[in-house]
């Protein structure tokens, strides 16, 4: 027996099955980011300082220029359907792909680049001294017990700190400071910036680590679509047109989170 209105739309709604259980399914996605977005506003309203600088905005651009990008690939790829163009399709589809993995590709970038950042106190005397920066090697996510480590204690690290923040009407500073050397025994604190280092970058990482398991999620489909899934354009190719566009309408959401996400967390 066949299942009636995968094809047709209903008459009741004017939509087929699929994309009446998108829009169902993106209205639990609605509430899903709402309450994280309205966390982040709580928590942000409730904190007396709020850092900023924390992010690669130049870099968080070109992830919004690749994720803007990929949407209109997925519009192209749905109207090549429609236009009885199949190679178009597989070109457009395959370039929306391409485009998802670029995003996750940058992303997996910005979180190495925060798991070998460094908050360092460091004790000499009476003095107590805060820096950022990386530790020699850029070791992923050290603690002072990997410096301390019965097996293989280490006395000494090498510590490249940040160049100091130009403040208002001076020019920034381009050279970055040389490598210093600390004692471990000296060292009173050795934390990354994950999401364990503040708020913040718990609300950072939350909200685009979920985002990012939806852009491989929808890759996921979106790829299949592309290859194994393309095979229904021989035998029933207004099903596959729909199907098209159900993963089509769930890449648009996916890309409007981050709109969302990219001035909230990046630049204000």
């Amino acid at each position: 027996m066949d299942i009636p209105y995968t094809i047709e739309a209903r008459p009741d709604t004017g939509l087929f099955n699929a994309k009446v259980g998108i829009w169902l399914f993106l209205a639990s996605e609605v509430m899903l980011f709402g309450a994280l977005f309205s966390s982040y506003v709580m928590l942000r309203v409730g904190s007396v300082e709020w850092p900023h600088g924390l992010l690669n905005v130049p870099i968080g651009t070109l992830n919004t220029v690749v994720l803007i990008t990929s949407s209109i690939t997925v519009v192209l790829a749905w109207a090549s359907l429609k236009l009885k163009d199949f190679s178009k399709f597989k070109l457009y589809q395959g370039c929306t792909v391409l485009l998802a993995l670029t995003f996750v590709v940058i992303k997996s970038f910005e979180y190495h680049d925060k798991f070998t950042h460094y908050y360092v106190r460091v004790a000499e005397g009476k003095e107590v001294k805060e820096m950022t920066g990386h530790l020699e090697g850029s070791p992923l996510n050290w603690t002072l017990a990997n410096l301390n480590n019965p097996a293989h204690p280490i006395t000494e690290v090498a510590f490249h700190p940040d160049p100091p923040k130009a403040h208002a009407g001076e020019a920034a500073h381009a050279e970055h400071p040389a490598a210093i050397k600390l004692q471990t025994a000296q060292i009173q604190k050795l934390e990354s910036f994950g999401p364990w280092h503040s708020t913040y970058l718990a609300i950072y990482f939350t909200l685009t680590g979920l985002h990012a398991l939806h852009v491989i999620g929808g890759a996921l489909v979106i790829g299949f679509l592309w290859g194994p899934g393309s095979k229904l354009w021989r035998t029933q190719p207004e099903r596959l047109t729909n199907r098209v566009e159900v993963s089509g309408l769930f890449w648009h959401f996916v890309d409007l989170v981050w709109i969302f996400l990219f001035p909230v967390l990046y630049l204000l």
